[in-house]
């Protein structure tokens, strides 16, 4: 240190010259000094700074540490509670920032201000620097005492030091410093801001994200509301929870030992840690329950909810309405309608009755006029001729029947006029007739043409439905133009739709019992002698060929009478002897209809064959003959 020769040297008083105690102040702890000279330059430094020549440079550190309570320090996520140690001796834990003269900041502390301000009490409170503290005792014993205070307090130092530069165990003695856990749990609507705001700040020291939302005011958006709540209700805290009935770890005595331990730490702070969240959580739900913001905007959506259910209602009870005028109107119009059509019905009633009236008196004008006609039987003119004209006629018929023979002053014109009006009466009749004849022929005609539509379709072989099966496995789905490629295989022409349709119909069909027999008589010799009918026996078809010659004979003996009668028939043969029926065909033709019903497929082919000589056209006519003659048994019956 440079000596500055123009400033006087301290001067000592009488008192420190004779000898008597005296306290004097200095940029330490007050020093009692006893019967010794101060020397050194650490006593020249002082008697500048009482002169005021030189700053004090603990001032000067005090004035450059912020104000401000900006937390810079962010703890990292990963730490352990492994070899957590106790500081300081007996139950009370030692101030750890007090003692490095940090106790204004605390965890807002920055690990700069931490090394220095460790340096500065390092050197002031080392012990070598405490020497003159020694010299005031008097005694050993007390000089002893003195010391081990000294290294006490100095290893204190160094440990709250060691602590506070370590990030994981600051983050420790930091969990287990001084703070306040309670929170609020009601407040005046006008002292929200004031109650909870401090509250969170509080808490959000233990906070991993930072920095945290402020609570705002009364005027701040929704939306940074919205994130205020959704950061505090998605908290995630740093803080440890150390337990007074830890257990320490350097204490075990095994491997196991130390596990087990580890073990009880961890549910002893995991249930700590839930107790914490459940208090943040609690704190939260307090703020939003109470938040003049929150409440504000729940009262706005519910009465914007109240709005709609309003206008939904009016809109409904509006539509209520106009259904129930519409209802109204139309039940109106309804009654309206049935009002007119009563109205018309009584009036066409009344019309009816009037015209029945003035029809049975021109009826019975008719009566009276052809009277003498009837008992004078003129012109063979009945009763029932007269009440028929009666029947038949209408009004203005009627009464101009009446005014013609009213005019013929002769009974016997008057029954020619009579004669005549029914004759008229039976040419209207015939057209009719005939009209209703022409109808029925046109509709017979129809049906035939159709029949002959449906005649046209080409039916099935059995040589073409077993190509088509072929066709069908040797070509799968998914061959390209497969139906057209199976028509071709067929070979017969047969068209892609007619194809399609088979294969729903006629492919589908089932198996017929009596497939093997028709097989047989397809592939027969034509001059074979064989069974016409599965239900003939030998005499009927003794019978059936006695019949036969029978039949030839006759026909070789009309010959000559048949070519006579040709000529007049213009060539044409006669239907009768093709429609003579034996009794052996008939019984055998009724036996294959029971053998044969109506769901079978080609069921009149395989009549026909059942049925000897005779046709398909032949059974179905044979079957409609026999079937109205039952019908005409049945009616006379």
């Amino acid at each position: 240190m440079a000596v500055h020769t123009k400033f006087r040297l301290i001067t000592y008083s009488q008192e420190i010259v004779d000898g008597q105690p005296i306290f004097v102040s200095s940029n330490c702890l007050p020093t009692k000094a006893l019967k010794y000279e101060p020397a050194g330059h650490s006593f020249h430094s002082a008697a500048l700074k009482l002169r005021g020549v030189q700053e004090d440079k603990n001032e000067a550190d005090d004035k450059k540490v912020p104000e401000d309570k900006e937390q810079t320090y962010l703890p990292s996520d990963s730490y352990s509670s492994k070899s957590k140690k106790k500081s300081g001796t007996g139950d009370k834990q030692q101030d750890h920032y007090a003692l490095l003269g940090l106790g204004h900041l605390r965890y807002l502390a920055t690990e700069d201000q931490i090394r220095k301000s460790y340096r500065e009490t390092a050197l002031r409170f080392h012990p070598d620097k405490q020497a003159a503290l020694l010299l005031a005792e008097e005694t050993e014993a007390a000089k002893q005492a003195k010391k081990d205070e000294i290294e006490s307090h100095f290893k204190a130092i160094q440990e709250a030091y060691e602590v506070l530069i370590d990030s994981v165990k600051r983050r420790i003695y930091d969990s287990t410093d001084e703070f306040d856990d309670e929170i609020p749990t009601d407040c005046a609507p006008q002292d929200f801001f004031k109650v909870f705001g401090p509250a969170f700040m509080r808490n959000g020291r233990w906070s991993v994200n930072q920095p945290i939302p402020t609570l705002g005011d009364d005027n701040t958006t929704l939306k940074e509301v919205d994130n205020f709540y959704n950061f505090w209700y998605s908290f995630k805290s740093w803080r440890e929870f150390p337990h007074a009935d830890e257990f320490d770890l350097e204490q075990a005595e095994s491997r196991d030992h130390k596990r087990w331990m580890e073990r009880q730490n961890a549910k002893l702070t995991e249930k700590a840690r839930k107790e914490d969240y459940a208090r943040i959580r609690t704190l939260v739900d307090n703020a939003y329950k109470r938040d003049p913001r929150i409440l504000r905007r729940k009262e706005e959506e519910k009465a914007e909810k109240q709005r709609k259910k309003e206008a939904k209602y009016l809109v409904k009870k509006l539509q209520e309405e106009e259904a129930a005028r519409i209802a109204e109107e139309e039940k109106q119009r309804k009654e309206e309608e049935e009002r007119q059509a009563a109205e018309a019905a009584l009036q066409q009633k009344k019309v009816k009755e009037k015209e029945k009236k003035l029809l049975r008196k021109e009826r019975a004008r008719l009566r009276t006029l052809s009277g003498p006609i009837i008992s004078q039987r003129l012109l063979d003119i009945s009763d029932d001729d007269v009440e028929g004209l009666c029947m038949s006629l209408d009004i203005e018929q009627m009464r101009s029947l009446c005014e013609n023979m009213e005019g013929k002053q002769v009974l016997l014109e008057q029954a020619s006029v009579l004669r005549d009006a029914m004759s008229s009466k039976k040419e209207v009749a015939d057209e009719k007739t005939n009209k209703k004849d022409a109808n029925g022929s046109i509709k017979a005609n129809g049906s035939a043409s159709r029949s002959n539509v449906e005649k046209k379709e080409k039916p099935w072989s059995k040589e073409e439905i077993d190509l088509l099966r072929k066709g069908m496995q040797k070509y799968p789905k998914g061959t390209s133009r497969r139906w057209e490629v199976i028509s071709e295989y067929i070979g017969t022409g047969r068209s892609v739709e007619e194809i399609m349709k088979a294969t729903k119909t006629v492919l589908l069909q089932k198996p017929d019992s009596s497939k093997a027999f028709d097989t047989f008589l397809e592939k027969r010799k034509p001059g074979a002698q064989s069974i016409e009918s599965p239900l003939s026996t030998r005499e009927e078809l003794e019978g059936v060929s006695t019949l036969a010659s029978t039949n030839s004979t006759e026909e070789s003996h009309s010959k000559s009478t048949d070519n006579q009668n040709s000529a007049s028939a213009n060539g044409v043969s006669s239907s009768s002897e093709q429609d003579v029926w034996s009794a052996v065909q008939e019984r055998a033709l009724v036996q294959a209809l029971k053998a044969f019903p109506k769901e079978t497929s080609q069921r009149w082919e395989r009549v026909a064959t059942a049925v000897p000589g005779k046709t398909v056209n032949q059974c179905k006519k044979k079957f409609a003959m026999m079937k109205e003659n039952f019908r005409n048994k049945k009616s006379a019956v």
